[in-house]
């Protein structure tokens, strides 16, 4: 059996490319389709195998400004030839999941989120405060609603979609009035594990620097109740956010995965102030022992419970926000606790349970779905 493994994107190791990484495991003779790659930009399992790209790779300055290439990703996702292929498994959380596989063939969509720039967060990344108010309305808008209309017609070309979530589960429902099989991502949680490393007393966020990450919230609250933090990743965002931030707030930029173990193990609390359709950050650091103090929105109403392994605050304000930071300061949080709690998204898991709905949708009748 040939199997094809396509994915939005390769420009960074996230959440989605470690679903993709386990994936790659699971198929380790499997080809990979993506629209754009960046060589070196993921993992040695992923590199590894061949990699198709599509025109998209060859258009000027792709690597860093592929969003300005929205309108071509419907015309370059369907221009992958999958007809060799007996199984397509798409991860993706924008335009992987419209591939054509040929004929006969199941395809399985991972899916990380409905396509977010065209459904629920079009204003954190076309609106007027940051496109302007013109494109936003005359040259964003109709395009987005034209991509989102292209989106949902396009859900019939999978068999079976995973959502990474049930709070991504409910959004696949909305959009494409589909049902979805819940598989939580993967977790390395064998790497990611508590030392004898005494925390400090300042606050972290690792996180892509892309607005509906909310980072200046966090930033502002760290502010206001004068503590420290520490801000691990990059993205189109870091000019801006690093002319607001105060003398409190030190940017690290990109990080290897040791680094981010001993970030995660030095920080009184990980910090995540936007709403996530998963968000693996919060697992990993309960993984290390440490509290997170989050958003009470999304998908980290599955991973965090409140006052156990970490603080959900209510709303998305600064002096919510601040608030929590506040309350965990007060918290005594047990590391054992935090570290029972990460385990059940651990990756042995999360192989076993994809095993089983590959195998599952492969045994269905042609044509069935889910």
């Amino acid at each position: 059996m040939r199997v094809a493994l396509v994915h939005d994107w390769l420009t960074g190791m996230r959440g989605g490319e470690k679903v993709l990484e386990a994936l790659c495991e699971l198929h380790p003779a499997a080809e990979l389709f993506t629209l754009l790659h960046v060589p070196g930009s993921v993992s040695r399992a992923i590199e590894a195998r061949p990699v198709h790209t599509s025109f998209v790779q060859q258009l000027p300055l792709s690597a860093s400004k592929y969003r300005w290439y929205l309108p071509l990703f419907p015309a370059a996702i369907e221009q992958f030839d999958l007809d060799g292929f007996d199984l397509v498994i798409s991860s993706s959380h924008c335009a992987a999941k419209a591939v054509i596989p040929r004929g006969g063939a199941r395809h399985i969509s991972y899916c990380h989120s409905p396509m977010r720039y065209a459904w629920d967060q079009f204003d954190a990344y076309f609106g007027p405060a940051r496109a302007g108010a013109f494109a936003s309305r005359w040259i964003y808008r109709p395009i987005l609603a034209r991509l989102a209309r292209w989106d949902a017609a396009t859900e019939q070309r999978v068999h079976r979609f995973v959502a990474n979530s049930h709070y991504v589960a409910g959004r696949i429902r909305r959009y494409y009035n589909r049902q979805a099989t819940i598989v939580y991502p993967p977790a390395d949680t064998a790497f990611f594990h508590p030392d004898a490393t005494t925390p400090g007393h300042h606050f972290l966020i690792v996180s892509a620097l892309v607005p509906y990450k909310r980072i200046e919230m966090a930033m502002d609250a760290c502010a206001r109740v004068g503590a420290p933090l520490r801000i691990v990743g990059d993205g189109p965002s870091r000019t801006e956010l690093e002319r607001r931030a105060g003398g409190n707030v030190e940017f690290v930029g990109r990080a290897s995965d040791d680094e981010i173990r001993d970030e995660y193990r030095r920080a009184a609390a990980v910090l995540l102030p936007g709403e996530e359709d998963f968000g693996i950050v919060p697992v990993e650091a309960q993984a290390c022992g440490r509290p997170v103090v989050a958003l009470g929105r999304g998908g980290v109403l599955e991973t965090v419970i409140d006052g156990e392994t970490g603080v959900l605050v209510p709303e998305p304000t600064v002096d919510a926000f601040a608030a929590g930071l506040e309350r965990a300061a007060r918290t005594r949080f047990d590391r054992a606790r935090l570290r029972a709690n990460a385990e059940r998204f651990s990756r042995d898991r999360h192989l076993e349970q994809m095993r089983a709905v590959i195998e599952d949708t492969l045994a269905a009748p042609a044509g069935h779905r889910w």
